[in-house]
């Protein structure tokens, strides 16, 4: 194809999907790790900080002016903020519940979407088998979540965890619904991404110090990995890739690998710091995963007539 699009998924662009999965499933583990060493608003600051610095490094080389202006900088405020609330909503209810309930929890952001791009397009209308998906998700999710309130294996306070894990995805979906109903519709996936990165730095920064979260003053070698992992790889490499995969593959194809993170997520929980494999977290897995394979699937195309 002229654009350099392609129609279908080869094995270079299902290898990165799987990867981009793993790392997002390992994301919560990385920053639950963090924990132990780093306050969670200050890691989440610095990760982001790091992050947009590489950006802007990465769009120099490139020669992609994303520091002109073009009119997106209302738009780009209000994501970035959004994305500053997002993630300061998970480090700080990772101090509460498990990394594997958070990525379940969190993967509820399709289906905000899903709800809300009909008030930014008519033609995107919720189909039947998306609203079955969503209704199903959900009712996983509630009874999971209820987890935390009879035996709440986390601790006591294991249900305000979750509940931050389920605001951090309202977050996240309103944060997509900004990007795809405002002037950043058209803006460069980089520019969009480093509105999100720069302002979350400064707001989470700002937070953090409010809140008189202490600067570690020592770091051992896990906690440099831990810091350099969410950094590099997950906040700038990954999402690099993502907006690769979306400018070259069709887009409906690459979101129905979005249900292998909290698959990704839950076994990396269970496997790397022995969360608590429960059966309602299973239960509200498996309705997450299929909730997101019915939003996800694309329409029925009308049979032609003889």
């Amino acid at each position: 194809m002229s654009d350099g699009r392609k129609s279908e998924l080869d094995a270079l662009a299902v290898a990165l999907l799987v990867g981009c999965c793993a790392i997002w499933g390992l994301g919560q583990v990385a920053a639950k790790v963090g924990l132990s060493e780093i306050p969670p608003l200050l890691q989440a600051s610095v990760r982001s900080l790091g992050a947009a610095l590489l950006l802007l490094l990465w769009c120099r080389l490139r020669g992609l002016d994303v520091l002109k202006a073009d009119g997106t900088g209302r738009a780009g405020l209000q994501a970035g903020l959004l994305f500053a609330a997002e993630f300061g909503c998970i480090f700080v209810g990772l101090q509460y519940t498990t990394a594997s309930r958070m990525a379940v929890f969190l993967y509820l952001a399709p289906f905000v979407v899903a709800l809300g791009m009909p008030l930014i397009s008519r033609s995107e209308k919720l189909r039947t088998v998306q609203a079955c998906g969503l209704a199903l998700a959900f009712g996983g999710v509630v009874w999971a979540f209820a987890e935390g309130f009879t035996r709440p294996a986390a601790g006591a306070t294991q249900w305000l965890g979750d509940a931050l894990g389920i605001a951090a995805a309202l977050l996240w979906g309103l944060t997509t619904l900004t990007m795809r109903g405002t002037a950043l519709a058209t803006a460069l996936p980089e520019k969009s991404l480093l509105y999100q990165l720069g302002i979350s730095a400064l707001a989470l920064g700002l937070a953090s110090w409010v809140q008189g979260e202490a600067t570690p003053q020592h770091l051992s070698a896990l906690g440099w990995t831990v810091l350099a992992f969410q950094t590099v790889v997950i906040t700038f490499a990954s999402y690099l890739v993502w907006f690769w995969l979306v400018r070259h593959y069709p887009a409906t194809r690459i979101s129905a690998f979005t249900l292998l993170t909290p698959m990704f997520g839950l076994l990396a929980g269970v496997l790397l710091l022995n969360d608590p494999l429960t059966p309602r977290l299973l239960t509200a897995l498996a309705a997450v995963c299929v909730g997101i394979w019915l939003v996800n699937r694309p329409p029925a195309l009308p049979r032609a007539s003889r």
